[in-house]
């Protein structure tokens, strides 16, 4: 099912050190079995730190390329020149097994790899010699870091082999339906958070058991839409986003431009950490955003990765979030002088034609340095921490979650709501609206507030089923749907899913793949 050296345990075994800033060290027991290895607590922290470093590298999510499936959504876009056909067939929802470039086995693979790694310390963590306390408080994290790779996955591909123990390398599981994943998947979360400690105090990057509430409450929101439709599940979505709301440990960052400057700020909830000098970059920052055709004074190119669509962008609401997220106005070099024109996103000359992604420029000051009207260097490898949860999800849960669970919206829910619009600064949503409307608009704060984020504007769209209101507003500049799915309920309707990656289905010929493809 997956590859043979993913299955090994511990092959190539590397320890990163939650220290300041997370730092990626050779491991010399990186080719012991898990009997000879597991003996101190600092075995097990190694262990532990290898499941986060699964997720943080290149083919998981230290750039765009894991969160391919999700560019069929609208708040992202790409360019069909280049080497982006990986990411453009998702744009066009037209998509093969085969996707080009390794874009969609990255999307397999990272969460499968740190799966595997997870059970490893599972099945053998109670040998180390330590007090219980100890061994739970790292079995939470891998639990915790589990439960996150199987509820990418299962949002992204649908029934998946359920697989929690070592497995042998000739084994080829079957797939098992959806719901039970998602049993699987709040299981491991209750028991992370049960583990867990309210946070670890000088080690950022590390899971705790706020961090498992939110993501639970986030997989209750995800349960009670499509495809499960388990609408009592949001009522437990509240309950679990009110406790961490009432933990008082997190809070909004005052101004939203910096929560994209800073690393672990006081509004991230669950962050992967990236460190250059290490070799573990983050690329979603600088060069990745960044137009083909802006040239810095020193270093290449912008690589042109992706985009808003443009209506995205227009109907985006005016406020200071929105000048904080988007970029439309191009620095154009003047040949090779120092001087550069400024260029408004639609004009003619440029290469793409759209706006792009100010919030991914500027990293921790590694990725994009510019002035208002020059840019004087742009890298693509940038120590930027990953924020996978952030406070403003929760407070947007709860919102939705408590609406939905009391069939009308809640004086708490309002005031949820409005705090991320506060800061975004938006005034109050109207009192009085109808549950629908509530409900709509705080989808509507996620897509805004979350713009580009790591996908989550496209599994809001796949939990609502949003994709006929989507493609009605999409903008005739975009990269063109083909009738054939665009015109077809039945072929949309099977779009919310990607295809498993060929190689995937080639190893597991008792597999079906997913409808239409």
């Amino acid at each position: 099912m997956i590859r043979v050296r993913y299955i090994l345990p511990f092959v190539l075994l590397l320890a990163v050190v939650f220290t300041g800033c997370q730092k990626l060290t050779e491991d010399p027991k990186g080719n012991l079995t898990p009997g000879t290895y597991f003996k101190s607590v600092s075995d097990l922290d190694a262990a532990v730190a290898a499941i986060y470093l699964q997720y943080s590298v290149d083919a998981a999510y230290a750039n765009i390329s894991a969160v391919t499936p999700c560019f069929g959504s609208d708040d992202l876009g790409t360019v069909s020149f280049s080497n982006k056909q990986g990411f453009l067939v998702f744009d066009q929802l037209n998509a093969t097994p085969d996707v080009p470039d390794n874009r969609l086995s990255n999307a397999w693979q990272g969460p499968w790899t740190a799966i595997y790694q997870a059970n490893n310390v599972l099945a053998n963590y109670q040998q180390v010699n330590a007090t219980d306390e100890v061994k739970n408080q790292y079995a939470g994290q891998a639990y915790f870091l589990r439960a996150f790779g199987y509820y990418m996955l299962v949002r992204t591909f649908g029934p998946l082999p359920l697989i929690n123990a070592p497995l042998d390398v000739d084994a080829r599981p079957q797939r098992d339906p959806v719901d039970k994943i998602y049993e699987q998947i709040v299981s491991d979360l209750k028991t992370a958070a049960d583990y867990l400690p309210d946070n670890f105090p000088g080690a950022p990057g590390r899971a705790n058991k706020l961090s498992a509430q939110s993501l639970l409450a986030e997989v209750y929101l995800t349960m009670a839409g499509y495809p499960l439709q388990q609408t009592a599940n949001y009522a437990l979505a509240a309950a679990q986003s009110d406790a961490v709301i009432k933990s008082g440990k997190y809070s909004l960052v005052p101004d939203y431009a910096k929560v994209f400057t800073t690393n672990n700020n006081t509004e991230s909830v669950f962050a992967l950490q990236f460190n250059v000098a290490g070799n573990l970059p983050q690329r979603l920052y600088g060069s990745s955003c960044m137009p083909q055709d802006e040239v810095p004074l020193s270093g290449p190119a912008g690589w042109n990765d992706f985009y808003p669509e443009i209506n995205f962008f227009l109907n985006a609401p005016v406020c200071a979030r929105t000048e904080a997220t988007f970029y439309d106005t191009l620095k154009i070099r003047v040949g090779t002088t120092n001087n550069y024109n400024l260029v408004p996103w639609n004009s003619n000359a440029t290469l793409s034609h759209h706006p792009f992604y100010k919030k991914f420029r500027a990293g921790v000051g590694d990725g994009i340095v510019e002035t208002p009207t020059s840019i004087i260097s742009a890298g693509p490898s940038t120590n930027k921490s990953l924020d996978i949860i952030r406070y403003p999800m929760v407070l947007l849960n709860y919102a939705e979650a408590s609406a939905m669970a009391a069939n009308a919206p809640t004086a708490e829910g309002y005031a949820a709501v409005n705090q991320v619009r506060r800061r975004a600064g938006l005034p109050d949503l109207a009192q009085g609206l109808t549950l629908t409307a509530f409900r709509d608009s705080v989808v509507k704060e996620r897509a805004y507030e979350f713009a580009g984020e790591f996908g989550i504007r496209w599994y809001d769209i796949v939990r609502l089923h949003l994709l006929p209101q989507i493609l009605a507003t999409r903008s005739a500049e975009e990269a063109p749907i083909p009738d054939a799915i665009k015109n077809n309920p039945a072929a949309l309707e099977q779009r919310y899913l990607a295809p498993i990656p060929l190689q995937e289905m080639l190893r597991n010929p008792q597999w079906e793949q997913n409808d239409g493809y």
